[in-house]
């Protein structure tokens, strides 16, 4: 695609783009909003370095791409209820969302997708990674797409619930906050799902919520959905991305995993979060 409001440098071939050329402490002009939103439905994970944003200008530039929600398990900031913190104090071992995952499967309305953004970054580790639905899908095999063509997965919050947010549960911003719910929060969608504005369809597992196949025990879906977790996170599925102080990354959850790596022990990092809803996955 040819873009004339802002600059695209691609950074893997499977997905990801670092964006330059935009201000978004500033209200983004609608030409410019239309070239974001195409470079997100190209390269699924947009990076913008050197951003100053305040609560209000991050959730004005989330809404570029949708109406606005909440992280069901956690309590936003003071200075606006739709941001969140995502804080690792240098005590913590566990970081939040440590595995691959994609964020809140366990909605019948999966998030569309999230908008983070870098307050405090440590001096070195933090990176995090993203994996392609998309690709996952496309390089399988006819006969195992059509296998998984007509399945659906059990996606449940509380899946490596205490793996994931241990820390953070005991004295962070999910410390009280609906922490009941996660045991019964679960939902089932299916494992091939089709973008509803690309048509282009992805492979839609979560290593971190996705329990087993509906209709299958957990025993029988281990086999195949450790494979499928290999294949979906192999490298050349994959791009990773080195934060700086004032990075701004909005990423697809409906074709898109993530993972925060948790090598930066003894140090803080604090992001901001603020979610994009979304729709019913078909």
């Amino acid at each position: 695609m040819n873009y004339e409001r802002i600059e695209i440098s691609q950074l893997a071939p499977a997905l990801g783009a670092e964006v330059s050329g935009v201000d978004l402490s500033q209200p983004v002009d609608v030409a410019t909003a239309g070239e974001i939103r195409r470079a997100f439905a190209e390269y699924l994970v947009l990076f913008f370095r050197g951003q100053d944003l305040t609560p209000e200008s991050q959730v004005a530039f989330a809404s570029l791409f949708g109406p606005l929600g909440t992280y069901p398990f956690a309590a936003p900031v003071a200075e606006h209820p739709l941001v969140i913190p995502i804080v690792k104090e240098p005590h913590q071992t566990t970081n939040f969302g440590g595995l691959w995952h994609t964020d809140t499967p366990y909605l019948e309305q999966p998030s569309l997708g999230s908008v983070l953004y870098a307050r405090e970054v440590p001096e070195y580790g933090g990176d995090t990674m993203w994996a392609s639905g998309y690709r996952a899908w496309e390089t399988l095999s006819e006969g195992l797409r059509a296998t998984l063509e007509p399945l659906r997965a059990v996606q449940s919050a509380a899946r490596n619930k205490a793996k994931l947010r241990v820390d953070h549960l005991k004295d962070g911003s999910m410390r009280g906050h609906n922490v009941e719910e996660m045991d019964v929060r679960q939902a089932e969608h299916p494992v091939g799902r089709t973008h509803p504005v690309t048509g282009r369809k992805a492979l839609y597992i979560s290593p971190a919520h996705t329990t087993n196949f509906t209709g299958w025990t957990e025993a029988e879906s281990a086999p195949l959905l450790d494979y499928l977790f290999s294949h979906i996170t192999a490298e050349e599925n994959t791009c990773r991305f080195r934060w700086t102080k004032g990075t701004v990354a909005v990423w697809d959850n409906r074709c898109s995993l993530h993972y925060p790596l948790n090598d930066y022990h003894g140090q803080r990092r604090e992001m901001h979060r603020v979610t994009i809803e979304g729709e019913r996955p078909v």
